[in-house]
């Protein structure tokens, strides 16, 4: 058999944080907008326990009257070697000599979370030598960490929120302390935990009494926390997407998430499960507004040596000011999300997004860049 001309794309979904499903969701709605002509898709999916297959074609990736998808490990296991010169998966069955599933020319880590967003499977892809999309190491593992993620914005002077750190080690031994240092924030405060995306894991806390659960919560998906002040203003979002032919990075027209009712904030089952929320594209901004969004949003990405895409969300205060919050290294790419919308809105429909994240990838060398 001739051997495919077409450029040959892993596309790696599900993985073991509790963002699983929505990583499910962003890989059901990209391998429906790729190209088929030009790429062929080959779908890896990580179960929660860790195991790679090779996923069915008729698994679900939707959301399906309120039901998540998940990988459930059925389907052939895949492996991945570590030899540069390979770049290829193996077909692992137990008592038989592993086989090659063919040569990967780039792999779409759609994995949101911790192993997966935060660059752990970046480093195991970078070490086999396969170019991948999206942020390496380093600056997925910063993105991904609230706590540095903010340390190097403001060693940039870019602007960020008051919060206080709450390390395991602090919870455990020195829990009074860092209690009244998230008393100076002054309430209501949100905390997170911080290393998960997806709103998973926050709580809102008015009440002094409440704090400590709260913590608690956040603990259960990191133990690792972040408590932030809560900032009075509205929730600007923005894209990113590396620049062409080395040149610097481009933002999209952003856009205001709105929530109607009574919902407190951006929590999980707004995004995903509830028909609350709105974006606003473009939102109801002057043209210098959006442009200074657009300016703090590509140094943001700047800063923390982002390569591929990123999303960058902000709190734009009544007196003017633009409050950096956090920044998504692998955002969703769900039919909802606010990425391919703002993108769509600034004239790069679906496939053409996902068309140039594939081509960007591809044009950039493995290793240390």
């Amino acid at each position: 058999m001739a051997p495919s001309s077409k450029i040959r794309v892993a596309v790696v979904f599900g993985g073991r944080s509790s963002e699983h499903a929505i990583s499910c969701v962003t890989a059901g709605a990209v391998m429906a907008a790729i190209d088929r002509d030009r790429y062929e898709v080959v779908p890896v999916g990580i179960a929660r326990d860790g195991r790679w297959v090779l996923a069915p074609a008729d698994l679900r990736l939707a959301i399906e009257d309120g039901r998540l998808p998940e990988v459930t490990g059925e389907g052939e296991a895949l492996a991945l070697p570590f030899d540069p010169d390979s770049r290829g998966l193996m077909v692992v069955e137990p008592g038989r000599v592993p086989r090659t599933l063919g040569e990967v020319d780039v792999v779409l880590p759609l994995l949101h979370g911790p192993y997966g967003e935060d660059g752990t499977i970046q480093g195991m892809l970078d070490l086999a030598g396969v170019r991948y999309v999206g942020a390496g190491v380093l600056a997925s593992a910063v993105g991904m960490d609230k706590g540095f993620m903010k340390l190097v914005w403001q060693s940039r002077g870019l602007p960020v929120g008051p919060y206080v750190l709450v390390g395991d080690r602090e919870w455990r031994r020195e829990r009074k302390r860092k209690i009244d240092e998230i008393k100076e924030l002054g309430r209501p405060v949100f905390v997170k935990p911080a290393r998960a995306g997806s709103s998973m894991g926050i709580t809102r806390v008015v009440r002094e009494e409440d704090l400590e659960a709260a913590v608690e919560a956040a603990r259960e998906h990191d133990p690792k926390v972040i408590v932030e002040a809560a900032i009075e203003g509205r929730e600007i979002e923005c894209g990113v997407l590396q620049g062409l032919d080395d040149g610097p990075p481009e933002a999209s027209l952003p856009a205001e998430v709105v929530i109607s009712g009574d919902q407190g904030f951006y929590d999980f089952e707004t995004k995903y499960l509830d028909s609350s929320l709105r974006l606003d594209i473009p939102p109801s901004l002057d043209p210098a507004a959006i442009e200074e969004v657009q300016r703090l949003a590509a140094q943001a990405f700047d800063a923390l040596d982002c390569e591929g895409l990123a999303r960058v969300d902000f709190f734009h205060t009544p007196d003017g000011r633009w409050i950096l919050n956090e920044i998504n290294t692998m955002p969703g790419f769900t039919p909802a999300s606010a990425f391919p919308q703002m993108w769509a809105a600034s004239g790069v429909d679906y496939p053409a997004l996902v068309d140039r994240l594939i081509q960007t990838a591809l044009q950039r060398p493995t290793g240390l860049r």
